[in-house]
Parts: structure tokens; sequence; C-alpha cells
């Protein structure tokens, strides 16, 4: 399965440069968090402050079962916490939504 989403950094040069950075060294138990919920491949690009990733994740992979496996880790939770001082919501977010699952209109 692949899955699409989106999500804005604050718009501050120094900010999204720190982002960056945080992404050239993901701490070894956010990557363990990711492989252990069934996502097999992970990619984010950026667009001046605008966010996209792809997500390849195995058939049993679930975004809820995810949220909780999360929610039990101090460290993804401190992850998220320092992530969330550089980060954005979309206009379109529900209420505490980070990244949004984008619709896919077109493929070749």
């Amino acid at each position: 399965m692949r899955y699409c989403l989106a999500l804005d950094l604050k718009d501050d040069p120094q900010l999204i440069a720190a982002y960056d950075e945080y992404h050239q060294s993901v701490w070894p138990e956010i990557v363990d968090s990711i492989k252990n919920s069934g996502i097999q491949h992970l990619e984010i690009y950026r667009i001046a402050n605008r966010l996209f990733m792809i997500i390849e994740a195995s058939s049993d992979f679930s975004f809820e079962q995810k949220a909780i496996m999360d929610s039990k880790n101090e460290i993804v939770q401190q992850w998220e916490q320092t992530m969330w001082e550089y980060q954005k919501a979309l206009p379109i977010a529900k209420p505490g939504e980070k990244w949004v699952l984008m619709q896919k209109i077109f493929s070749l």
C-alpha cells in the first residue's frame, strides 16, 4: 500500500534548515518505530515550507495501530514534540492533526 501525506513547516528559513538537519540523522528509535509499524519505505520531500511524505507499507499497516504504538513510546513522543516546534498544520487539518492524507487523483 502507498500513502501520500502533506504538512507545512513554519515559514522561517532558520527553522526549516534545522528541520532538514534533524532529518539527516533521524534518531534510531524513530527509524525502529517506523519499521516496526509495518512501514517498509518512507520518504519526505520538501519545497519551500511544504512537506510531502510517501509511505509504502505492508497490507496489515494501520495508521490507527501506529498511533497507538507511538503513544506508548516515550522517545517517539519526544521526537514528535520536537518536530512540532518546526511544523504547522495545513489550513484544512482537523484539530490536533499533523500530517494530512492526500487523495490520489491521477495514475499512469
